[in-house]
């Protein structure tokens, strides 16, 4: 069983009334115009025992929140092959079926998933291959049939086996604010809560191998920031300074926690070497720094300062000490992320008084606009580049809502009950 099925097992166990309340829901609410056309037949079960999860639906599930797909209703399929003779491209041609996906489940102390898909038009099996886990990892072997099927199909990595971090927010009678550290799926699924404090929790981050994460909680009466390892649930408290404890950051290497501390004054960027616990300051200024981001090469820093009387992008070279301002469009830009390509920055953008997502091209310095909501924050990149995970409002409720880099696709997670924020993507994780 791998770490994290263990960390399921557990929090399954523990805190599943919990986890019922804070789990995200899928509404898709925009796609592409010419969508591709998927038929994902249900998959057939091998030998004795019951598949522990519908795998072909939440494959369908899947591709079809990526707003690229179309997959084709189950009442609309003409038949349910479960291998490559059972399949007449004839009848998916009539039905305008462009791929067609089967598969077999095999229970056992290993849940094994065999896949192969077929272009419809070419009339050829295109892809194949088979996945195994523990039966409670059901739902990741569905996730990664369908990362195997988006990345054939598109060329693009799929991102669909990865994890959610995001602080969920809930009010009891008597008017007081429960905050909960919840960890779930990419879809919203199987949510954990990870922390649960009556005081805030904030700027949750992802360590590069996905075994621990970084955050700031108050639960001490001011803001610290503390690690906590997924596997075993242990905590550490890393800074309990005067003043800000804000914004952890990990670096790729995973060597260097970079954050921002007012224990000397203004606002700063400090790095802490994780091995040593020792600290070292890289910005000196009167103005706030704040929100470091690393750039995927490790070099350089990406952070928030109104150094030039607004907030502005900046970005800090380690070498050399130089700071470049990156950002010029407009009287706000903060809360940089950068995608692994290291060219493509989301970040938070104010126009006409309202705060979007956008995305700034450090190679053109275009800077595109990618939601019309008027309150978004805490932009937060797939790790394939594909899709932006941000907080934002619906009524008067926090949700999360994501939109593709081209803006051509979106859809929101809001939570059963409550509010949501602060969403932080995970890395690809180890299988």
């Amino acid at each position: 069983m791998t770490s994290l099925a263990r960390i399921l097992l557990f929090a399954t166990l523990m805190v599943s009334a919990v986890s019922a309340r804070a789990q995200l829901v899928i509404e898709i609410t925009q796609g592409m115009d010419d969508p591709t056309t998927i038929a994902v037949v249900p998959f057939a079960t091998e030998g004795t025992g019951i598949s522990p999860a519908d795998v072909a639906e939440i494959v369908a599930d899947d591709l079809r929140r990526s707003g690229q797909f179309a997959p084709v209703r189950r009442d609309n399929m003409l038949s349910y092959p479960s291998t490559s003779g059972e399949i007449y491209f004839r009848d998916w041609r009539a039905i305008d079926t462009e791929y067609v996906l089967i598969g077999r489940v095999t229970p056992g102390e290993r849940l094994r998933v065999d896949y192969e898909l077929f272009d419809v038009n070419r009339e050829r099996s295109v892809l194949s291959g088979s996945q195994t886990d523990a039966p409670g990892e059901a739902r990741m072997l569905a996730h990664r049939v369908s990362d195997a099927v988006y990345e054939h199909i598109t060329g693009i990595p799929g991102a669909f086996a990865t994890r959610l971090l995001y602080v969920s927010v809930e009010r009891n009678l008597q008017g007081k604010d429960y905050y909960r550290l919840t960890l779930s799926d990419a879809d919203g699924a199987r949510p954990i809560v990870l922390l649960e404090s009556r005081e805030p929790i904030m700027a949750p981050s992802w360590a590069p191998d996905g075994r621990e994460i970084a955050y700031v909680s108050f639960e001490t009466g001011r803001p610290a920031i503390f690690r906590q390892e997924l596997r075993s649930g242990a905590r550490e408290q890393l800074t309990s300074f005067r003043g800000l404890n804000s914004s952890p950051a990990w670096s790729p290497d995973g060597n260097t926690l970079a954050m921002v501390l007012s224990k000397d004054g203004s606002p700063d960027i400090y790095l802490m070497d994780m091995a040593s616990r020792r600290l070292s300051r890289i910005t000196r200024h009167y103005a706030i720094d704040t929100e470091p981001t690393w750039m995927p090469d490790g070099k350089s820093i990406l952070f928030t300062s109104d150094r030039g009387g607004r907030p502005q992008i900046y970005r800090y070279h380690l070498q050399t000490g130089i700071t470049d301002r990156v950002t010029f469009e407009g009287n706000y830009n903060a809360r940089a992320r950068i995608a692994q390509d290291g060219r493509n920055v989301v970040l938070v953008h104010q126009r006409d008084g309202q705060y979007h997502i956008a995305i700034h091209d450090l190679v053109t310095d275009r800077l595109q606009v990618l939601t019309s909501t008027d309150l978004d924050e805490s932009p937060s990149i797939a790790p394939n580049g594909s899709m932006v995970l941000y907080a934002t409002k619906s009524g008067d409720r926090g949700i999360l809502s994501a939109v593709s880099v081209d803006g051509g696709v979106k859809f929101n997670l809001p939570a059963r009950s409550g509010d949501v924020r602060e969403p932080a993507w995970s890395p690809y994780l180890m299988p």
